[in-house]
């Protein structure tokens, strides 16, 4: 896996569009690559705080960070992830020339979903049962995808609270390690 990043980093597309963005609600750092930089931090600080079982899933998590987002450039907004014009999608998309691991594709797809919920819930009180079932479907290793949005929720200008949250809501439909309490405390916003 650690090949496969190298060669994604390397790539004139990504390299492209992590350039994109500005600084906006939820994601203050603006361009794609600060947020990955962000994320890149997130999971040295799991990764040395024994959180991530092995190597394997550490490298894992790094092609997620590399790919999740670098199509933001390229989406078209406000799509569910099983558009063909959504980031997410595209992501997927383009992460499956580099692995054919189905559940890793299927966190890349999906890993908005958790924030899509809490949103709902957030504003009528419950959220949709059918979106969410499919996602207990879609996952498989839940302890990973739960570390990744540990990974991409503790950066500056999100609701941690949703993390908690969500990992909660997962616990009681799914067997995961993680835990609420392994969100990561806020990290300073760097220059």
């Amino acid at each position: 896996m650690k090949d496969i990043i190298e060669k994604i980093k390397a790539d004139a597309r990504y390299l492209r569009n992590i350039e994109y963005g500005e600084p906006r609600a939820g994601h203050p750092e603006g361009k794609v690559k600060r947020h990955i930089a962000d994320l890149e931090k997130n999971l040295e600080l799991l990764w040395q705080g024994g959180k991530i079982g092995t190597l394997d899933d550490y490298w894992k998590l790094k092609f997620m960070i590399h790919v999740h987002d670098a199509f933001k450039a390229e989406e078209e907004r406000n799509k569910p992830p099983t558009h063909p014009h959504n980031h997410a999608f595209l992501a997927k998309q383009y992460a499956s020339q580099h692995t054919d691991d189905t559940d890793l594709l299927n966190m890349i797809q999906f890993h908005d979903e958790n924030y899509e919920l809490w949103k709902e819930y957030l504003q009528t009180g419950s959220y949709d049962a059918e979106r969410f079932h499919n996602l207990l479907k879609a996952i498989q290793n839940w302890d990973l995808f739960l570390l990744f949005i540990i990974i991409d929720g503790c950066t500056m200008g999100k609701d941690y609270s949703k993390l908690g949250w969500f990992i909660d809501e997962i616990r009681k439909y799914k067997k995961t390690a993680v835990e609420a309490s392994w969100v990561l405390p806020p990290q300073p916003q760097q220059p």
